[in-house]
């Protein structure tokens, strides 16, 4: 069992930076990937960044050259350093895990969803 704690999200005027972090936490797992998608009001959800526990990256267009995701995975922790920011990235983030965790000789592939940080982007 995972459990993904999101912060730093708040309000932010345009052109301004914004970095969100994501902590995972439980007991006998092993991060396989970490992610950000967004969500604004009335859209659906969508894919922001993706990290892989060895560093490979996957950004959706809307942030390519301006963000930037980063792991650290001695902390289960990943990092989305978000700059140039506009008022159409106004959105709920939410932090996205899929991991496994070891029971004896079997494996167990399972996912996670955080409860989501706002993110502002207003003048």
């Amino acid at each position: 069992q995972v459990q993904l704690v999101e912060s730093g999200g708040g309000l932010v005027r345009p052109g301004g930076s914004l970095r969100l972090s994501c902590v995972a936490s439980g007991s006998d797992f092993s991060i396989l990937a970490m992610a950000w998608y967004r969500q604004a009001p009335g859209k659906q959800r969508e894919l922001v960044a993706r990290i892989t526990n060895g560093g490979v990256t996957n950004y959706a267009d809307s942030g390519k050259g301006r963000f930037i995701i980063s792991r650290d995975n001695a902390k289960n922790a990943v990092d989305l350093q978000m700059n140039s920011l506009q008022p159409e990235d106004t959105a709920n983030y939410y932090c996205h895990a899929d991991y496994t965790v070891l029971r004896g000789i079997s494996t167990g592939y399972f996912e996670v969803w955080g409860q989501g940080t706002l993110v502002t982007v207003s003048s």
